[in-house]
């Protein structure tokens, strides 16, 4: 347990810790480690939300997700908490329309949350068996939602209430995922398969492969940079797997 989720805001990366249940500011600029704030219960996964200037991290352990004001940037103030009907996991947000999307694990349901009046707005079905959903991606221009299941990932309509478009299966031990909307490509790391999967969506929300390139067993978490690279963190071995773009 530790230093285990990371967003960035205005100047500063919020890093969140398990172990003690903080989240510290720190400055972009110096790379130095500024002000920390200890929440009631360990965040999860964090999201830096520009419309409303507020960081909001998840926090399973009492079913909900905790507000806080990021309008000083240097120093994160407790704002309030969003009581949930299951435990947040996984997160997306729609900066322009200030929305936020997470998913209810236990309860197999994935969340519309308007960041202004922080309001469940729609819950929808998911779908993805005994074990849950896990992350999020999306895409505000085209109007999908990824959801990744622990053995796929689904595409769903956010503009016609989370209706099913696609499917696409992509091996077992799947967490987060990623999306560069420029390239309209989903990137799906596979902890048990060992492998991550890069695929596109259409304009009609069907996911298609693209490639797939092996990488270790229990590396379930990737992040893809605009070019298309992906990075994979390999948390049994210690280090990061970096991936060359897609043709």
């Amino acid at each position: 347990m530790g230093p285990s989720s990371v967003t960035i805001g205005e100047g500063f990366a919020y890093v969140g810790n398990r172990a003690n249940s903080e989240i510290c500011a720190v400055d972009l600029a110096q790379l130095t480690k500024g002000a920390c704030l200890a929440l009631p219960s360990s965040p999860d996964g964090l999201q830096y939300v520009a419309a409303t200037k507020e960081l909001w991290a998840t926090t399973p352990k009492d079913k909900s997700i905790t507000v806080l004001d990021a309008s000083t940037p240097a120093k994160l103030a407790p704002k309030t908490k969003i009581a949930l009907d299951g435990a947040p996991e996984g997160y997306a947000v729609d900066q322009a329309k200030g929305l936020f999307y997470t998913n209810l694990e236990d309860a197999n349901k994935t969340l519309v949350i308007d960041a202004r009046s922080h309001k469940v707005t729609a819950t929808w079905e998911p779908r993805c068996g005994a074990d849950g959903p896990r992350g999020l991606a999306v895409d505000a221009a085209k109007g999908f939602l990824f959801v990744a299941c622990t053995d796929q990932v689904k595409v769903l309509d956010i503009a016609h209430g989370g209706a099913q478009l696609s499917t696409l299966a992509a091996g077992e031990g799947i967490d987060n995922i990623d999306y560069v909307e420029a390239r309209a490509q989903v990137f799906i790391a596979a902890g048990k398969l060992g492998v991550l999967t890069v695929a596109k969506v259409d304009d009609k929300g069907v996911l298609g492969v693209v490639g797939t390139t092996p990488t270790s067993p229990g590396t379930r978490v990737v992040v893809a940079a605009a070019n298309g690279a992906a990075y994979v963190a390999d948390g049994k071995l210690g280090r990061v797997l970096a991936v060359a773009p897609a043709p």
